[in-house]
């Protein structure tokens, strides 16, 4: 598939790393020549030294041989324009755009991106994608990752295994004898930096990171028979009124108003912004690492502290100062992908990676066949994704135990007339059933060939 990415920055770049390994044709735009040449120089793709939105520039990206645009700029009216000419000239099929203003997202202009109108296929807000995820991870404590699917009715969890946990050294299958009743599989298991697919012998080890797939019902349960039974934060203090901060704060005083938010944010002229479209938050002016403004703030008594400034040192040392002043934990924001790696020896319980949220949210439109949501993690090693199965794929009708699924595939849930699934080995996917499914990089090309939309389909 030819590929035309504007924006060679980190989300840019690595929307072309992922796609360039997977053997499409993609071509990057960008005003900044040392930008290209960093990508061309390590990527697989061919780089444009211009402005995403003009004519000739998107001509010579080819444009008129591209099958997909994704417009990734810092600019929203950059990825905008960049859309429309690609579709007005160059008849480019589909069109993503990155929008941050919230402006332009508002429900009273929702058909503002339409084929009449601004021509973008889809709009991608990362603050909101983020701010969604960073309430996840409130609303579960315990998990290291949080994504929902099929209507909110399968959630995936990656949960750690700690030295207490309790079901260490129990196989797949023993987990499923031990508890019948319980709608949740262990699809996938991360251990010392080696991301597989548990077969059914495989045992959970501490220390491993598992990724569960459940009813959304059943993820409390799940999570405290992993050990994990921390108790829903009730005081927040948040670094940050940016855009994801202020969408956290607004949403957790409409659906949560016994919990109690504190804001601290840098900018005055921001912190007086929020604090009139706030009701309840009490929004502080100053950093993030004064220690005596966190003491304001109660940190002493605060549950969680989540950092979601635009700085990576400011978001890791403030959380870690917070913690060592007597909050119990920390969700920090982390852009730079080198600071993941050594988050948890810093004393960072949590951490979210926007660019992976960004990333997942493009992911969904590029893959093929009946594919509703991609979630990727650990980097990209692994996609989690719902899909449809027609009556042209090879898993309907065949009973699971019979299955000769690809190796790097666990399916987790079936989603079948609003009820909730867990597999078993009597039983058969039928048509229109919505799979949740844990897949490796390698293995990605084969769902979408379990999922792909066949001519006798029509």
């Amino acid at each position: 598939m030819k590929v035309i990415i504007c924006g060679a920055g980190r989300v840019g770049y690595g929307i072309a790393e992922r796609l360039s390994q997977e053997g499409n044709d993609v071509s990057v735009i960008d005003t900044s020549a040392p930008l290209i040449a960093a990508i061309t120089d390590t990527l697989d793709v061919s780089g444009v030294v211009g402005h995403g939105a003009h004519p000739d520039v998107l001509a010579k990206a080819g444009a008129d041989q591209a099958e997909m645009i994704i417009a990734v700029t810092l600019h929203d009216e950059i990825n905008m324009v960049a859309c429309q000419v690609a579709h007005s000239l160059f008849k480019v099929p589909t069109k993503i755009a990155r929008i941050r203003a919230q402006n332009y997202l508002a429900p009273e202009y929702s058909d503002l991106f339409s084929r009449d109108d601004v021509p973008i296929d889809v709009a991608i807000s990362p603050e909101i994608e983020v701010g969604k995820m960073v309430l996840r991870r409130i609303s579960y404590p315990g998990a290291t990752d949080v994504v929902r699917f099929a209507d909110d009715r399968i959630v995936m969890v990656a949960i750690e295994c700690m030295e207490d946990c309790p079901v260490v050294n129990a196989s797949m299958r023993q987990l499923t004898d031990l508890f019948p009743d319980l709608k949740a599989t262990v699809t996938g298991i991360y251990r010392d930096n080696r991301l597989f697919v548990p077969h059914s012998t495989d045992e959970l080890q501490t220390g491993d990171l598992a990724y569960v797939v459940c009813e959304s019902t059943h993820v409390r349960r799940t999570l405290s028979l992993f050990g994990h039974e921390e108790k829903e934060a009730a005081r927040i203090v948040i670094a940050g009124g940016g855009n994801i901060g202020f969408f956290v704060a607004k949403t957790i005083e409409e659906f949560q108003p016994r919990t109690r938010v504190k804001i601290i944010e840098s900018d005055r002229d921001r912190a007086v912004h929020i604090a009139d479209q706030l009701k309840s938050a009490v929004v502080l002016h100053g950093s993030a690492m004064d220690q005596k403004l966190l003491q304001q703030a109660d940190i002493q008594d605060a549950d969680l502290v989540v950092a979601l400034t635009n700085n990576d040192q400011i978001n890791i040392l403030g959380s870690v100062m917070a913690k060592k002043l007597g909050c119990k934990q920390n969700l920090v924001l982390l852009n730079e992908p080198s600071f993941q790696d050594f988050a948890k020896s810093l004393g960072i319980d949590a951490h979210i990676n926007p660019r992976a949220v960004t990333m997942s949210g493009i992911l969904q439109h590029v893959r093929k066949g009946r594919i509703r949501s991609v979630y990727a993690v650990q980097r990209g090693s692994a996609e989690v994704i719902e899909a449809e199965a027609l009556e042209t794929s090879p898993l309907v009708g065949t009973a699971f135990r019979e299955l000769e699924l690809p190796d790097g595939i666990r399916i987790g849930a079936i989603y079948r007339d609003g009820n909730v699934l867990r597999p078993d080995g009597d039983m058969k996917i039928k048509a229109k059933d919505r799979v949740v499914l844990f897949a490796t990089g390698d293995a990605v090309r084969h769902v979408q060939q379990l999922f792909r939309v066949s001519i006798q389909y029509f």
